[in-house]
């Protein structure tokens, strides 16, 4: 249903657009300013992959840039991975983020030989959570404060699960 492929330069536009669609960021913080700003985040996200730090994803869906995907290491605890993703508004409901969570577990159990994947948010982002249960994944708690954005600190979800 879903391919997942590092991402090319020739993606910066969908991201783009996807990513400045307001219902597709309530629950993103870095928000390009343009193309050549999300450009620059693709480059940077391949040294980042050479190095070990995160391993990002376009999410490709009948063909078509449908959003990202990542897997981001914790450096100080190299077994342990966060989950990320974001879908565009109007693919949602076709159980895209599902598929992409299962697909992402794959390459962080199999491949990177993580012990341990996060996925943490909004405690209002009730879709990231269904996603998170029909996954498996154990709701661990929440984290007051844990993210800081635009000056302002909100809390997060925290579900993981381990092998």
């Amino acid at each position: 249903m879903i391919e997942l492929r590092y991402p090319k330069l020739e993606d910066a536009k969908d991201f783009y657009e996807i990513l400045n669609n307001i219902d597709s960021t309530y629950y993103y913080s870095t928000i390009p300013d343009s193309i050549e700003m999300e450009s620059i985040w693709i480059e940077k996200r391949r040294y980042k992959r050479e190095n070990n730090l995160e391993y990002n994803y376009a999410i490709i869906f009948k063909g078509k840039v449908v959003g990202g995907c990542g897997i981001t290491i914790y450096q100080e605890y190299d077994y342990i991975g966060e989950i990320g993703y974001f879908i565009d508004r109007n693919y949602s409901g076709f159980g895209i983020a599902t598929e992409v969570v299962k697909e992402l577990e794959k390459i962080a159990f199999n491949t990177l030989n993580l012990v341990r994947l996060e996925i943490r948010m909004d405690p209002k982002n009730k879709a990231s959570e269904k996603v998170a249960m029909k996954n498996n994944y154990i709701k661990e708690g929440l984290l007051s404060k844990a993210v800081e954005f635009n000056k302002n600190y909100y809390d997060n979800l925290l579900y993981a699960k381990t092998i």
